[in-house]
């Protein structure tokens, strides 16, 4: 798995939502069996600086097809180690996976 199109559908909407928010978190994402879960939907944070043109999508978005950065495999690396649970924020930067926080057990 290292492009696009070898994404699950789950992986692909969570690399999408990462893609449009830009900058900013998604909190509160279940997680089943290592994949991304919608339902229920996770709470996305926009971080908005003003007078900053990076506000906007990334511009990967619309591409069908791309190489994903190392950012993206270690994202999912981490999911599918995680399990089942949930991930209490993922922050964004650049329309990358920056940092997961998530709550472990002892």
């Amino acid at each position: 798995m290292n492009n696009k199109t070898s994404l699950t559908a789950p992986q692909k909407r969570l690399l999408e939502t990462l893609q449009r928010t830009n900058f900013g978190r998604i909190e509160r994402l279940a997680v089943r069996d290592g994949q991304p879960v919608f339902d229920p939907a996770p709470r996305i944070v926009k971080d908005v600086k003003l007078g900053n043109p990076d506000n906007e999508a990334r511009p990967e978005l619309k591409a069908i097809d791309f190489i994903l950065k190392r950012e993206h495999l270690d994202l999912f690396e981490n999911l599918s180690k995680f399990g089942t649970g949930t991930i209490e924020a993922i922050e964004i930067r650049h329309g990358l996976p920056f940092r997961i926080l998530f709550e472990q057990q002892p």
